[in-house]
């Protein structure tokens, strides 16, 4: 097997600016650095794991704030992308009656200034262990052909590839072309993350058997579908497993499933792909352990927990 030490997790998407609500009432509302790909950026470097980001940001105030939070996180940035034009994105995060986040409104000032691939440099191919990304830029068709193109050459180079759904229906401009867009790479994808909403949403069915079964025709080699406080249920060769996860008190849920992969990621990273179930389920309830620690406080990448906590 390929030793995955001692190289970097390269994560693709946006940096955003997260505006979460202070209470229920949803009037009021803190920034944080946010977006799910850099929670789990962050999340891996505070493991200490290595990780590398690309995104794009400009030369405005906001986005040195973003540069010079990830480069205090141990995020490297040495193929991210600087446009002096470009504003980094936000989101106004709600909170529901049981403290569960909803992602209320997008603000994007320039959506069309995206990362290429052909500016991208190449030895950020060689020096990945892992690549991780989300459908959170995927809505954009210069960002999904990135996408694409990342994870073709990946593929290439024999490049564990993780994918976490992590659907935000606002930013498509139908359920039909998010669906087939995030569905089309589940047949390069080695570790596919979802939630059971997400599960229904994509297999269009209305059970977790139902959807396990479909997505059995892509024959991804695993599979993590997170329950909340119930867990995590790990589908590997055919088998599902039930991974449960200790109870906590919940404060903000926001950025939970982003510390549960950077717990998985940073894991394979350090100590290697798991090579047996048990050795899966090890990893998944470590990344069940951050999670739940994650939704005890906060915000996002600030509740991203750290080697100290653990």
């Amino acid at each position: 097997m390929k030793d995955l030490t001692n190289k970097f997790v390269l994560i693709y998407g946006d940096v955003f600016v997260d505006y979460i609500a202070d209470d229920q009432t949803n009037k009021q509302f803190t920034k944080y650095l946010g977006g799910a790909t850099v929670n789990v950026a962050a999340g891996i470097a505070r493991l200490g794991a290595a990780s590398s980001f690309i995104t794009i940001s400009g030369e405005d105030e906001t986005s040195e704030f973003v540069r010079s939070e990830l480069t205090s996180e141990g995020v490297d940035l040495t193929f991210a992308q600087i446009v002096p034009e470009k504003r980094v994105s936000g989101v106004y995060v709600h909170l529901t009656e049981n403290n569960d986040r909803h992602f209320h409104t997008y603000v994007d000032e320039t959506p069309d200034l995206q990362v290429n691939f052909s500016t991208l440099k190449k030895e950020v191919f060689q020096q990945a262990s892992i690549f991780h990304f989300c459908s959170g830029t995927l809505f954009h068709p210069t960002a999904r052909k990135t996408t694409r193109d990342i994870v073709d050459q990946m593929e290439k180079s024999h490049v564990l590839l993780s994918f976490d759904a992590n659907i935000r229906p606002l930013r498509w401009d139908s359920e039909e072309l998010c669906r087939e867009t995030i569905c089309s790479f589940f047949k390069q994808v080695d570790i596919l993350k979802l939630t059971e909403e997400e599960l229904f949403f994509l297999t269009e069915t209305k059970t977790k058997e139902e959807g396990i079964s479909k997505l059995q025709d892509y024959q991804i080699p695993i599979i993590l579908i997170t329950v909340g406080a119930d867990g995590t249920y790990v589908v590997i060769d055919e088998e599902t497993i039930h991974v449960e996860v200790e109870k906590v008190v919940p404060v903000d849920t926001t950025g939970a499933g982003d510390a549960f992969m950077a717990g998985i990621l940073s894991k394979i990273n350090l100590n290697g792909k798991p090579k047996s179930k048990e050795e899966w389920i090890d990893y998944v309830s470590f990344g069940n352990r951050l999670g739940a620690i994650c939704a005890t406080k906060p915000g996002a990448l600030s509740a991203m927990p750290t080697l100290a906590e653990l």
